[in-house]
């Protein structure tokens, strides 16, 4: 019977995740995410205020392996973003995959997780009241394969579809880079080409998601184990990029925009990395 009334429930809520989601400020307000916050650290750092009245598409970078800070600072109320950017809602995209599972479906939801089909995020960036945020790890699985302690490389050459929305709906793009996402967890050698890189390819193109093969530390022990390493995580949200709304952009106009946001993503990294321990000779790769 609870089987049958789920699955009546699974039947009406189907689109729920690609029209907003349905969060929960109690759940995002938990205090075991204040301990998951203060574990590495994570931080949330704003460069200038945003206009609660407007739509953002905000760039996420580095993906990670587990995308720990965009989980921590967007979809929890840990490191205060609705104090940060008041009369603004962030919604982190994920893969639909993870919303046919049932019950865990629920749960992603109620903090503000969303399915990152174009449908969800045109839902989110057309709303004429503004205040939205739809959230995009840009790399996406691909890019957690090459997630390791020292990374910078970003898969981001190709990624255009958020640019041609941004027109599409006049949002505003955001780039953010998130300094130490990429030392929370080592991951075995992986390399182009490999007996393991191309299974991980295959196991990916067939179910969506990425499998790397990731360790860390234990509970009592630091040698090997599954919990993150903890390290500083510090979230930085860059400056709005200015999209007039184009309603059918051209090839021209998304390579333009798109040259624009790389430009903001580099300068945005290459301002603050010396606070966060980086070298003046270390710099963005893009791919």
């Amino acid at each position: 019977m609870v089987a049958l009334l789920y699955a009546g429930w699974l039947w009406l809520d189907w689109d729920t995740p690609t029209n907003g989601g349905r969060r929960s400020q109690w759940m995002r307000r938990w205090s075991v995410w204040e301990h998951f916050r203060d574990y590495f650290p994570l931080t949330l750092l704003k460069t200038v205020d945003l206009d609660p009245k407007k739509n953002y598409i905000f760039g996420f970078h580095p993906h990670g392996v587990l995308v720990a800070g965009a989980f921590g600072n967007f979809c929890t109320e840990a490191t205060g973003f609705s104090h940060l950017f008041p009369g603004l809602k962030p919604h982190l995209l994920m893969l639909p995959f993870w919303f046919r599972v049932p019950f865990f479906r629920e749960y992603i939801m109620c903090g503000g997780l969303v399915s990152s089909s174009k449908s969800s995020l045109s839902y989110l960036v057309s709303r004429p009241e503004g205040g939205n945020v739809a959230v995009v790890a840009v790399g996406g699985a691909p890019e957690a394969l090459d997630a390791r302690p020292g990374a910078l490389t970003l898969q981001v050459q190709n990624r255009k579809g958020f640019i041609k929305l941004a027109l599409k709906h006049g949002a505003q793009l955001v780039p953010v880079f998130s300094f130490g996402e990429n030392e929370l967890f080592d991951q075995i050698e992986n390399p182009t080409g490999s007996p393991l890189r191309r299974l991980q390819n295959r196991l990916q193109s067939i179910m969506g998601i990425a499998m790397p093969l990731f360790h860390a530390r234990g509970v009592f022990q630091y040698s090997f184990g599954l919990i993150p390493y903890r390290k500083p995580i510090r979230t930085i949200v860059g400056k709005p990029i200015p999209v007039v709304q184009t309603p059918s952009p051209s090839s021209e106009d998304i390579e333009s925009l798109h040259k624009v946001y790389l430009q903001n993503l580099a300068e945005l990294f290459e301002q603050h990395k010396r606070s966060y321990g980086l070298a003046d000779d270390q710099h963005l790769a893009f791919i």
